[in-house]
């Protein structure tokens, strides 16, 4: 659609108060489905944190790589398993994890934010003892479950003007490295960043009250209005371990989360920087 000069203006008008809002607060974006493998959506999600990052958000990365661990387990002859949607992770599979996330992708994501004019860092929750964690348990083999956050390193990269890209593995203090779910890695950061926003990029329109009908979207949930509607059956299936990560998130502090569909092109600051916004806000209270 071609604007006119004035249409442009309001536009630029619309978004000043959120600019505002922002500015100097952290914004932490979870960023994975399909918006991770569309080429053409990658690069506008990476332009939306350039511009973001540019008008002074302190934006921190956070990213999965699923379908693309899959694949190169598949490229060595391994079969992906998973039980309660997590994959299963024996010795070999969480060297691969390790390559793929903190080695190609996480990379690949820092150059692609650098050609378009952003400072940005490449961070593993390995470095600087970011991210700490156990086993979940013998049945998922090297899944961790997260015992604690250190953000040093990511103060000192926003500090420094770069963009934190993070990879979701995890140590211990044994030598172990730990598949950590991305979600569940964003909440925790988020929530020891005391950042102003979440926002969790997926392959849906957000919670919708009919999952068949888009115009039934949920546009506010209160934190507490959360387990009503997993009884309900409105959060079900995979959705409920990404609404408990929201929830997760706004218990430990973060003013307001999102779940935004990823697939809409540039959804992040249409999210952020517009009256209309996309998807569904978690907030804390009840509903008045």
């Amino acid at each position: 659609m071609d604007l006119s000069h004035a249409q442009r203006a309001d536009v630029l008008i619309e978004a000043l108060p959120y600019i505002q809002k922002y500015n100097n607060k952290i914004l932490v974006v979870k960023y994975g489905g399909n918006a991770m493998i569309n080429d053409d959506l990658k690069e506008a999600v990476m332009g939306d944190l350039v511009l973001l990052s540019l008008v002074g958000v302190k934006v921190v990365l956070v990213h999965g790589g699923g379908p693309e661990i899959t694949e190169t387990l598949a490229a060595l002859g391994k079969k992906s398993e998973f039980i309660d949607g997590l994959r299963v992770t024996d010795k070999e599979t969480v060297e691969v994890v390790q390559m793929v996330l903190a080695g190609k992708i996480n990379k690949n994501l820092v150059n692609l934010l650098q050609i378009k004019g952003a400072k940005a860092m490449g961070l593993s929750g390995i470095d600087g003892h970011m991210i700490e964690a156990e086993k979940l348990d013998d049945v998922h083999g090297y899944v961790g479950e997260i015992k604690n956050i250190d953000v040093t390193p990511i103060l000192d990269c926003l500090d420094k003007g770069y963009i934190p890209v993070i990879s979701t593995v995890g140590y211990d203090n044994d030598g172990n490295v730990y598949n950590i779910n991305a979600d569940t890695a964003a909440a925790r950061i988020a929530g020891s960043l005391g950042a102003e926003s979440l926002i969790s990029m997926t392959d849906i329109d957000g919670i919708l009250r009919d999952k068949n009908d888009p115009s039934t979207l949920i546009s506010t949930v209160y934190a507490s209005d959360a387990p009503q509607l997993m009884r309900e059956g409105v959060i079900s299936g995979g959705m409920i371990p990404k609404v408990n990560c929201c929830i997760e998130a706004i218990r430990r502090g973060v003013k307001r989360v999102f779940i935004i569909d990823g697939r809409i092109p540039h959804a992040i600051l249409i999210e952020t920087l517009t009256d209309a916004g996309i998807g569904t806000m978690f907030i804390s209270g009840d509903k008045i």
